[in-house]
């Protein structure tokens, strides 16, 4: 029953880190890269998310709650699990170390970047270009975000080859290997496209 119940729990932080989770991380990036055209195009873009219908209701279940789930189960497997780098130089090892030691980092990068902006929203600051480019006015922010993105991408990424892997997608060597090439592919875009948006407010 408790094995069942384990694997029922992975199954579950696996989905929920691709959909909902990842998907939101690509959209967030996306609009967040209209700052690229300047302030005006990134805060007509935020407006449009601010407007949705059933906003609230959205940011709640499709959201927060999912991505709560994925963060709490997420830390038990980082603190749980053994890894083998010292013992085995193999990539994949190297991978599953990076994976839980970003998910340990994107977590705190959320909770800070949540408590910055929607947070601060709650009580009244309007969340605007202007509101990003005070926060990462200050280099140590900027190097902060920076480091956030990447490992919230890389988690998603590397996250993604191992959610194909346990839905019996890939379950080739060789299929493996081209999933490999396609995650890293993601991985190296999005980082693109996040750096260049978190950039454009300097």
């Amino acid at each position: 029953m408790a094995q069942n119940r384990e694997f029922f729990y992975r199954r579950l932080h696996s989905l929920l880190g691709v959909i909902p989770v990842g998907l939101f991380l690509t959209q967030h990036l996306v609009v967040n890269h209209f700052a690229t055209r300047g302030a005006d195009a990134f805060n007509k873009a935020a407006a449009f998310m601010e407007q949705l219908p059933f906003r609230y209701f959205l940011e709640i279940f499709v959201i927060f709650l999912p991505l709560l789930f994925h963060a709490i189960y997420g830390l038990y497997i980082a603190f749980t699990a053994q890894n083998n780098v010292s013992r085995y130089g193999y990539f994949r090892n190297w991978m599953f170390m990076l994976q839980r030691l970003t998910g340990i980092i994107t977590l705190i990068f959320v909770v800070w970047h949540v408590w910055e902006t929607r947070v601060q929203a709650a009580f009244g600051v309007e969340v605007n270009y202007d509101m990003m480019a005070n926060i990462v006015a200050n280099p140590f922010m900027l190097a902060f975000y920076i480091v956030g993105i990447v490992s919230a991408v890389f988690h998603f990424a590397n996250g993604l080859w191992s959610f194909f892997v346990s839905w019996g997608i890939t379950v080739t060597p060789r299929s493996q290997q081209i999933s490999t090439y396609v995650t890293m592919g993601i991985f190296v875009a999005l980082s693109i496209v996040g750096i260049r948006a978190i950039l454009a407010f300097v």
